[in-house]
């Protein structure tokens, strides 16, 4: 991410994306290994900044 971001942007945008491949999640028909891949790396990257993804489940 980019210079000049401070951590709540950073957290802000990683929560957006996260919420957003819920949202693709919830629709998908069939497997996606690729969207599965994606959801893990988003709650890495929120549980690096101690963001409690349990509220953020669809």
């Amino acid at each position: 991410m980019g210079e000049g971001m401070n951590e709540k942007e950073i957290i802000d945008i990683a929560i957006r994306t996260y919420c957003d491949l819920q949202r693709i999640k919830k629709y998908e028909q069939g497997e996606n290994p690729e969207l599965e891949y994606q959801l893990k790396a988003a709650k890495a990257k929120l549980s690096l900044y101690g963001v409690n993804i349990q509220d953020l489940e669809y």
